[in-house]
């Protein structure tokens, strides 16, 4: 490309050890790089915005043409701690579900999961702005990112989607993954995936530059999240886009 590549990232604590290596390196020269949250940034691919994302993989089937890129990604194997189902009373007593809008992948993953593991059939409602507050007595919501690390605070009971997606494939989840919408230079991709790695190599370095009390940051980084796409997560990725013909 002549122009720089346009890259998208989530603005969320989880991405914090992919991006540490990028915004150091010699590619910043090269890219035009926008941080929002999960469904701004695929909606930006969507619209040809930016070339590459680390976007909600709930977007591949909008694609036109999709190609991933890097070993890398957010993903969990068990609980994530960061996206979940919270409530004030068991989830089998809930009658209305608040649906986080900053992310579709998982307001999608809470839809199969309330289906086919829970068993439930709440009212799915499409929420707007901060809608935290209106979680309480018979209205559960959906919560991603540090917002859900502050409501684990708040509520009282915790259902991690994360944890219930294991439970229900033996398979891991994957969240978010550095997509692109055209072919990008094998160069670009392989010096990109180099830079991915260098905070994940670093996580002290990367701690110590976030001021936050809210979560073990270290645990979340190195228990919860997993960064690596391996087969296993593409085999839960491929699983999650067939059951997305289901909904």
């Amino acid at each position: 490309m002549e122009r720089k590549i346009r890259v998208g990232a989530v603005s969320y604590l989880n991405t914090k050890p992919l991006l540490y290596g990028i915004q150091r390196s010699s590619l910043m020269s090269n890219i035009d790089l926008k941080i929002d949250y999960p469904a701004k940034i695929a909606s930006m691919l969507l619209n040809d915005e930016i070339d590459l994302g680390l976007v909600p993989v709930a977007i591949i089937p909008q694609m036109k043409s999709y190609y991933i890129n890097t070993d890398y990604c957010i993903a969990s194997n068990g609980p994530i701690a960061s996206v979940c189902l919270f409530s004030e009373t068991p989830l089998e007593k809930v009658e209305k579900v608040l649906l986080d809008y900053q992310s579709r992948t998982s307001v999608l993953l809470a839809k199969i999961l309330l289906k086919e593991y829970w068993n439930a059939q709440p009212e799915l409602v499409d929420a707007r702005d901060d809608f935290r507050e209106h979680i309480r007595e018979k209205v559960a919501g959906v919560v991603i990112g540090d917002r859900a690390l502050e409501q684990r605070f708040q509520s009282k009971y915790i259902y991690d989607l994360g944890d219930a997606w294991k439970k229900l494939t033996n398979l891991p989840f994957v969240f978010a993954a550095w997509i692109s919408n055209k072919k990008l230079d094998d160069v670009f991709v392989r010096e990109f995936n180099n830079a991915n790695a260098v905070g994940l190599h670093n996580l002290e370095s990367v701690l110590k530059e976030i001021e936050y009390d809210k979560f073990d940051l270290h645990d979340y980084y190195t228990k919860f999240i997993k960064y690596t796409l391996d087969e296993k997560k593409m085999k839960g990725l491929d699983l999650f886009l067939k059951k997305l013909n289901g909904l």
